[in-house]
């Protein structure tokens, strides 16, 4: 027999940055972050990285949103007590919890971040796992940029990841 598909809680914060999603598992762990602009993409991920699931509005877990809050309001280590669970390949989760080794305020270049992981020649797969994170800012994906130092892709818009990572005193190449 089938098992039910999992329940996650969709909840919606105000941030300095819009609306932002947080979906949090019965544990109360963050499953997915994005914002209100990539619904979508957010729901895609989650049905791509995770078994069947039913998303259904609620409350995250006051944590969570305390920390995230506390984040926004420049407490730049808040997003590393928040609990987090994805799906994923092992790939994936491999360089998802390689991101959370980035200090706020540092970068990293894609090719740093293979390195980082053991697998040099990956960049382009680092990538692609860099733009599959579900759980964007608590994962720090907006702390990989170019290898000249400049932006680039960032799943919430470049103004966003402009923001966060000024927010956070990092250095990089503006345009």
């Amino acid at each position: 027999m089938p098992r039910p598909p999992e329940v996650l809680t969709l909840d919606r914060m105000t941030t300095p940055l819009g609306e932002g999603l947080l979906v949090t598992d019965a544990g109360g762990h963050l499953r997915a972050f994005d914002w209100t602009t990539h619904e979508t993409r957010l729901t895609t991920l989650l049905r791509r990285q995770n078994p069947p699931a039913d998303l259904v509005g609620g409350a995250a877990p006051a944590a969570a949103r305390a920390e995230l809050d506390a984040y926004f309001a420049g407490d730049l280590t808040a997003l590393g007590r928040i609990a987090w669970r994805t799906g994923g390949t092992a790939f994936q989760r491999q360089v998802w919890t390689a991101l959370c080794t980035i200090p706020a305020g540092e970068t990293l270049t894609y090719k740093g971040l293979a390195e980082r992981i053991g697998r040099p020649k990956a960049i382009r797969a680092v990538g692609l796992a860099n733009g599959s994170n579900p759980v964007s800012i608590v994962v720090p994906c907006h702390r990989v940029i170019g290898s000249n130092g400049k932006l680039t892709g960032y799943g919430g818009g470049l103004d966003r990841k402009h923001w966060l990572l000024s927010h956070e005193g990092a250095a990089f190449v503006d345009k």
